[in-house]
């Protein structure tokens, strides 16, 4: 698997998210835990939730001293009132969290597909609607929502993931319409395969499906499309849901925001 790319030397976010709220879900880790610190280094007061709450105290450890707050709330999205009830009175929604299984369609399991469905659509459908009452109220909200390239384009053996991606995409559409009178935007950010825990898992699943090594999964498979031979980092997804997020995008709604390094440019 390629290395690590070294992280570019960047400066401190201004904090012009200072006096905004955040929800982030799939916090703990990867392109979450990114999101989440860099709202608060912009300011935000950021709600971080996952089942994961080792991961979330970290989160909180690594966001200490920053101009913003990240405070931990242990959710589980399958427990779709509870996490409409966290979204409400959020100036700012990131619907992060996600799950994959590498199976043929043949052999996947229809509690896997409801489970998938339910935690990467039907909750950001109910975080979306906990959210845009207090963001219609005052006139500006900004929803993000991380698909994928597979929400534009659709892999072999990932029915679910790929099934919830496309539907999310449509999601934001519609929120990105209804909000647009009440000065509320809706995106989505579609980044290609990005150097996360979920991927680390789907590279593994890959080379068990086609009997294959990690490193040629990487290679012959993940990569094969990229014309950057590399996998993302999460703050570089970060950095793009910031800006979606900022005083200079509410001209941008009912968009996907491509992240892939020129895989859907073939």
């Amino acid at each position: 698997m390629t290395a690590p790319r070294t992280p570019e030397p960047r400066p401190a976010a201004e904090p012009f998210l200072t006096g905004r709220t955040a929800l982030v879900t799939g916090a703990a880790g990867g392109i979450g835990s990114a999101c989440a610190l860099a709202l608060a280094e912009a300011g935000a007061a950021v709600r971080a939730t996952d089942r994961d709450t080792a991961g979330l105290d970290a989160l909180t450890g690594r966001a200490q001293g920053l101009p913003g707050t990240v405070e931990a709330r242990p959710l589980d999205l399958v427990d779709l009132d509870a996490a409409e009830e966290a979204a409400a009175g959020v100036d700012i929604l990131v619907n992060n969290a996600g799950m994959q299984l590498v199976r043929p369609l043949h052999e996947f399991p229809p509690d896997a597909f409801h489970t998938v469905l339910t935690v990467m659509l039907e909750a950001p459908f109910r975080l979306i609607r906990g959210a845009l009452p207090h963001m219609y109220a005052q006139g500006w909200g900004r929803i993000v929502n991380l698909s994928s390239v597979h929400g534009l384009r659709a892999s072999p053996y990932k029915a679910a993931y790929v099934a919830a991606k496309h539907g999310l995409e449509g999601l934001s559409k519609t929120a990105a319409l209804e909000g647009a009178p009440h000065g509320v935007t809706s995106n989505c950010v579609n980044p290609g395969y990005v150097r996360t825990p979920l991927v680390e898992r789907q590279v593994a699943d890959q080379a068990e499906a086609h009997g294959i090594s990690r490193d040629e999964v990487l290679e012959e498979i993940l990569l094969r499309d990229s014309a950057v031979k590399r996998l993302a980092e999460p703050e570089e997804v970060a950095a793009a849901v910031l800006y979606l997020c900022g005083p200079r995008s509410g001209f941008v709604t009912g968009s996907s925001l491509t992240l892939d390094g020129g895989w859907t440019a073939h």
